[in-house]
This record gives C-alpha cells, sequence and structure tokens, in this order.
C-alpha cells in the first residue's frame, strides 16, 4: 500500500480514536455516573477499544514503513492513551 494512504488512514483512525476517547470521558461516563445511564459506556467503550487497537496497529506499522525511531513510536502509542494525545502525534510525527 502507497505511504501517502496509509498515513491518511491512520490520521483517520487517529482522529476517531481521540473523539471516541473524548465522548467516553465527556458523554458516556457522566451519563453512567450521575444519570445512571450505562448503556452508553458500552457502546462508546466497544467503538474506542476497536479504535484504540487500529491506532496502535496503524501507529507499528508506521514505525515499520517510515522508519521512526522507537522513541517516536512509543510517544504515538502513549499519546493514545491522553485525551486529545493523538491530535498531537499527528501534527508532530505526520
Amino acid at each position: 500500500m502507497d505511504k501517502e494512504k496509509v498515513i491518511r488512514l491512520f490520521k483517520i483512525i487517529s482522529t476517531l480514536e481521540a473523539i471516541s476517547f473524548l465522548v467516553l470521558l465527556l458523554v458516556a461516563m457522566p451519563l453512567k455516573y450521575i444519570w445512571e445511564m450505562p448503556e452508553m459506556v458500552r457502546m462508546v467503550g466497544m467503538a474506542h477499544g476497536v479504535l484504540f487497537i487500529l491506532y496502535i496497529l496503524g501507529a507499528y506499522y508506521l514505525y515499520e514503513i517510515l522508519n521512526w525511531k522507537l522513541k517516536q513510536l512509543f510517544i504515538v502509542v502513549l499519546c493514545s492513551v491522553l485525551p486529545l494525545g493523538p491530535f498531537y502525534a499527528e501534527r508532530k510525527y505526520l
């Protein structure tokens, strides 16, 4: 697959992962713990989990094809567990 296509796909996954994390933290969790409506956590949590796995796999694939240093891979993976982190990783490394 072309490097540009891989980067574009990773950016999409990265953005969706970041948004799903924010929705989980700012919408679903308050619904569960304040208003006792746990349904959103299940739905958003599952979507976020799938996107998180795709993000990690994509980061490793980019590590391979872009010849990143291990430190760059570590930072991009670390960004996946921080709110807004994937946005930083996109701007800094892609």
